[in-house]
């Protein structure tokens, strides 16, 4: 396999993050928004409550016009791994595609069929149905999620597969393993309970908005009440997710834990940094500072990722220059070993086309002893096992800061809402509303962080994004590039649009009204 065009490498990387990006924009909140929505409606079929039923439909409106524009990117997102990333889909389409069939076959119709129901049953069946269609869409759209984190999951801790050197490609062999990978499950909880936490934050962030006009004030209130307590229940649970995840990642994925933490330099009972200015002049082979300030917290990163206050967590430079005392290769012995098992399968497969039974046995036991190193050997230099530090660090330490200052205000807003004082904390209903867009924040961090952490690997230890990319010109990718970017563009700011239209009009029959 040669190396592609890097211009090609790159610009399909970025067309594929822009598109990841836009794409979570929506994803998290239809998450979310769903269990809530749920929630309103089984008050409402529970105690009769018209002002419920309308409630309900006002946040299921929201709810339709995100979900809409959700779908439109997350099918382009699809196709690209035909487009872009055909090398990929070949090598690992066996494994990966299945997960995401069953998500297509199974979560995605049932959510879509039943979403129908939800948005214009509302008339047509009984409160029971339609109370069930409601459940069956957050469920619906929750399993979507499971299927997709099962591949992702698999992309960041890849099991259950066996390389064919005569196709050259990756052949599942165990589905459960896939299915149960503890990378991917621990993915899919934190991703979805932090899914659960920005819908909280968007109805906090709209209700204070309304308390801030004084208007809608019960509306605003009573989903406040939901909101919050929703909020504060999934964020604790997010923080138990996120310490599960942290763990995966100490133990499938060294280098991205030491990228989180800027830790260059490994050392047992490994401080975690609660806030730092890492230095940009810092390399892992310089003795340069690693930062210009910190604020750490003494064994906090050994506890995190191992469960233990004296756990020894390499560093960058360990993993880059190996550490015999605890294990770890060097990565020049890696990619040694990696090139060995190019050329033997090289070997092996000019030996099947001569006819030459003998040689091939031989080249393939060679290529067998090297065989969990092939990934390696299509890396040119060391230095490029390192995934951008910066990023990765910030956007880690972005999305925990951000996480711990969301309980804080699901704690204060709760409190203040039960003792009927939070209209006159105003400073605490413009924490809410400012609190909306840094939810998104924190989403995208936590997506930069694992993706961009898991670098240069489209498939971890096993397959570069280098080598993973269409045989394609850059200029089309390019072109393609732009024009998602303009058109991303444009239906967010339809949405933005449609939904604060929406949301000036207010609950439907309550227009305006400041009832308490």
């Amino acid at each position: 396999m040669m190396h592609p065009d890097p211009s090609v490498v790159d610009w399909s990387r970025a067309q594929f993050a822009l598109t990841a990006l836009y794409h979570w924009i929506f994803v998290p909140l239809t998450l979310g928004l769903t269990f809530i929505v749920a929630i309103m409606e089984t008050v409402y079929v529970k105690t009769g409550d018209e002002w419920w039923k309308r409630t309900t439909r006002f946040w299921m409106g929201l709810l339709a016009i995100n979900f809409a524009i959700g779908v439109a990117t997350g099918i382009i997102m699809e196709f690209e791994f035909g487009t872009n990333w055909s090398n990929y889909s070949w090598i690992v389409g066996d494994i990966f595609g299945a997960p995401l069939a069953i998500e297509g076959i199974m979560a995605f119709f049932m959510e879509s069929a039943f979403f129908a129901v939800m948005f214009f049953g509302w008339d047509k069946v009984s409160k029971k149905a339609h109370l069930l269609s409601t459940w069956m869409v957050a469920v619906g759209s929750n399993l979507s999620a499971l299927w997709i984190l099962v591949a992702n999951g698999w992309m960041q801790h890849p099991v259950g597969m066996r390389f064919n050197p005569d196709t050259a490609r990756n052949e599942m062999v165990d589905f459960w393993a896939l299915v149960f990978n503890p990378n991917a499950y621990s993915k899919f909880l934190h991703t979805i309970s932090s899914g659960y936490v920005l819908a909280s934050l968007f109805v906090i962030g709209v209700s204070s908005w309304y308390l801030l006009l004084r208007r809608e004030i019960r509306f605003a209130r009573r989903s406040i009440v939901v909101a919050a307590s929703f909020g504060l229940l999934v964020s604790l649970f997010n923080l138990t997710t996120g310490d599960d995840a942290a763990r995966h990642v100490a133990q499938d994925q060294p280098m991205k834990l030491a990228a989180m933490e800027g830790l260059y330099n490994g050392k047992s009972g490994a401080p975690i940094v609660a806030f730092g200015l890492l230095n940009p002049d810092k390399r892992y082979d310089n003795d340069a500072k690693e930062f210009l300030f910190k604020v750490e917290v003494p064994d906090g990163l050994s506890l995190l990722g191992f469960h233990s206050f004296d756990a020894y967590v390499p560093g960058i430079r360990q993993l880059i220059e190996g550490d015999k005392a605890h294990g770890i290769e060097s990565a020049e012995e890696k990619i040694a070993r990696g090139k060995a098992a190019v050329a033997a399968l090289k070997a092996y497969k000019a030996a099947k086309k001569s006819g030459d039974a003998a040689a091939a046995e031989a080249a393939k036991r060679r290529f067998d002893a090297d065989a969990a190193y092939l990934g390696y050997g299509y890396i040119r230099h060391k230095d490029q096992l390192i995934p951008p530090v910066q990023t990765t660090f910030y956007a880690f330490h972005t999305m925990v800061s951000l996480g711990f200052w969301f309980i804080l205000l699901f704690i204060l807003v709760l409190f203040n809402t039960m003792t009927h004082e939070l209209q006159k904390r105003r400073w605490l209903l413009w924490g809410g509303l400012i609190s909306l867009p840094l939810g998104y924040l924190a989403q995208e961090a936590g997506w930069i962080t694992a993706e961009v952490g898991r670098q240069p690997w489209a498939i971890q230890d096993m397959l570069p994004v280098g080598m993973a990319t269409s045989n394609l010109a850059s200029s089309p990718v390019m072109l393609t590039f732009w024009l998602f970017a303009v058109l991303f563009t444009a239906l967010l700011i339809a949405e933005v649009k449609i939904m604060t239209t929406q949301i000036a009009i207010g609950p439907e029959g309550e227009k305006g009204a400041n009832n308490v």
